[in-house]
């Protein structure tokens, strides 16, 4: 479980997150709703370790992060724009990532690859994939290491329809396995057909 205990964060006198709190469980989907600029993406680098909360804690699995762990010990994350070397082709560009912490093999990226509908074998590079096929990518890198946690900040952005079902069909099997998965989407059809629970921001804020 992922505790978030009135969490909250200011940067230069500015109210970014403003006492946040939520219980997150396993072999769920949470939705994250609200316009740019609402928190939405800060409370996912939260979660990530990535920045450290003004007040308030994120406890996840018993453990308080930045006390007892740095960051979550199994996380998968999709946040904002992905970010890869133009110039090296897919499957290239995770085997780097893998090779951060050594956990998985070329199976386990071509896997993940072929899960989100790319080819491990293309030799294209990356810059000159087109932003769907970037976000598969993103998405595949965020499967790969076979995570507890996702985090899911515009999964769907630049997919075509077809895409778009072909991962809500990923992110719910990776429910059925029993994963935690918090995702942020301006598109209330993925909102509506993948979450059990929906957050709605405003300002920074919960809202009913």
């Amino acid at each position: 479980m992922i505790e978030i205990k009135n969490l909250s964060k200011i940067i230069d006198g500015n109210v970014i997150l403003d006492s946040i709190n939520m219980e997150l469980d396993y072999g769920k989907i949470y939705g994250l709703v609200g316009r740019n600029g609402c928190g939405k993406t800060m409370l996912m680098r939260h979660i990530l370790g990535f920045v450290y909360s003004t007040k308030g804690s994120i406890i996840i699995d018993g453990k308080v992060l930045g006390k007892d762990i740095d960051m979550p010990a199994n996380v998968g994350a999709i946040i904002e724009n992905p970010g890869f070397i133009p110039e090296y082709p897919g499957f290239k560009n995770l085997k780097i990532l893998a090779a951060i912490k050594g956990k998985i093999k070329d199976q386990e990226i071509r896997e993940a690859m072929e899960l989100t509908g790319l080819n491990p074998d293309e030799k294209k590079h990356v810059g000159k994939y087109s932003l769907g096929m970037k976000q598969r990518l993103g998405l595949a890198q965020a499967l790969m290491e076979n995570p507890d946690i996702l985090l899911l900040d515009e999964p769907m952005n630049g997919l075509d329809n077809e895409g778009v079902k072909e991962i809500r069909e990923v992110i719910l099997k990776r429910k059925e396995t029993g994963n935690l998965i918090v995702i942020a989407s301006h598109n209330e059809e993925d909102i509506k057909v993948l979450c059990d629970e929906i957050f709605y921001f405003d300002k920074g804020r919960i809202i009913e």
